[in-house]
């Protein structure tokens, strides 16, 4: 009689101890989705606060463009070139690592626009009557950054889409 009791206990001392690890497990998984979650949010926090930093620095270059100030435009330029670099900079989660990408690649394609059109008016600001412009090419250069620029922008998107499908 003794032996069965102690054999029961113990068969309840093994459930219960096999309960509790497997609770441990459950709850440890709980605990990793969870810190994934918290770093994918932290991430997504950061981008948009570069976004917006961004976003500023552009219209600061559109008021220089507005008043025809190269140089303004230049430097206005080299802040937003700042501000994506520190886009490119930032660690995505593993999982958002996709996500980074293409706002990489969408701020990269805005950066090359930026800068071919700070060129243009550059040459614009500096031709002179030995070395005008060619005005015949300026139709076809503001197609092609804008071309760029629209290519930025649709993988910005892209990366919106792909963040908004992960929520």
């Amino acid at each position: 009689m003794k032996h069965t009791r102690f054999v029961r206990a113990l068969a309840v001392l093994c459930a219960a101890a096999l309960a509790v690890a497997t609770l441990g497990g459950c709850m440890q998984q709980d605990t990793s989705a969870a810190q994934r979650q918290a770093d994918n949010r932290e991430y997504m926090s950061q981008v948009n606060q570069t976004m917006e930093d961004l976003q500023e620095r552009l219209a600061s270059f559109t008021d220089a463009v507005s008043r025809g100030d190269v140089v303004s435009m230049r430097t206005q330029a080299d802040n937003a070139f700042k501000t994506i670099d520190d886009l490119g900079k930032l660690e995505a989660p593993e999982d958002l690592k996709d996500i980074q990408q293409a706002y990489v690649d969408g701020a990269g394609a805005l950066k090359d626009a930026l800068s071919d059109y700070v060129d243009l008016y550059t040459e614009i600001d500096s031709a002179t009557e030995e070395q005008p412009f060619d005005w015949a090419s300026y139709d076809e250069r503001i197609g092609d950054i804008q071309d760029q620029y629209n290519a930025g922008i649709e993988k910005l998107e892209e990366g919106d889409q792909k963040a908004a499908e992960k929520q």
